[in-house]
C-alpha cells in the first residue's frame, strides 16, 4: 500500500483530531470530530464563538494531529498535518462538508439543529492540507516518519 492510500485510511479510522491555531503569536490546541473527502480536505464544525473558530478568521495557518487508540505496548502511529482552514459560507461548500460529516459524526437533525442556533450558531469550516507527515512504526518500521505533501 501506497503512503497517501495510508493517509487515507488514516483519516476515515480516525475521528477526533487535536487542532492547532495561532492568535498574536500565542497558540492554541483543541479536540473537535472531523471528516475528510476524497481529497484529504478536512472538515469539522463548531460554533462561531469558539476560540479556534475566532482564531481561524485571523489568521487561516492551522496544525493538527489524529491519533487511533492505542495502548503502551503497541508499535506507535499518529498523523499530524499542516495548511489553512477557513470558515464555509458558500452553500456548495456546506452540502459538501454535510455530505462527508453527517452520519459519521453526528446526524443531520443534530447539525441543522446546531446551525439554527441564534445565541450561538455553528458552521462548518474547511482545512486544505499542505502536508501530512504520518508517523506509522507499524507500516514503515525502518523509516517511521513519512511526509506526503497534497499537492506536489
Amino acid at each position: 500500500m501506497r503512503l497517501k492510500q495510508h493517509i487515507q485510511q488514516y483519516l476515515q479510522e480516525a475521528k477526533l483530531m487535536h487542532l492547532a491555531t495561532v492568535s498574536g503569536g500565542k497558540p492554541w490546541v483543541c479536540s473537535v470530530w472531523f471528516a475528510a473527502d476524497e481529497d484529504m480536505n478536512l472538515y469539522w464544525f463548531s460554533a462561531v464563538t469558539r476560540r479556534h473558530s475566532e482564531e481561524v478568521a485571523e489568521d487561516d495557518h492551522v496544525a493538527g494531529s489524529m491519533c487511533l487508540p492505542q495502548t503502551p505496548e503497541d508499535k506507535p502511529r499518529g498523523l499530524q498535518f499542516e495548511g489553512t482552514a477557513k470558515m464555509l459560507t458558500d452553500e456548495a461548500d456546506v452540502q459538501k462538508a454535510m455530505s462527508v460529516y453527517v452520519d459519521r459524526i453526528f446526524p443531520e437533525e443534530k447539525v441543522q439543529e446546531l446551525m439554527a442556533r441564534p445565541e450561538r450558531p455553528h458552521k462548518f469550516y474547511k482545512i486544505t492540507p499542505s502536508l501530512f507527515v504520518l508517523f506509522d512504526v507499524v507500516n514503515f518500521p525502518d523509516n517511521p516518519r513519512q511526509g506526503w505533501k497534497p499537492n506536489a
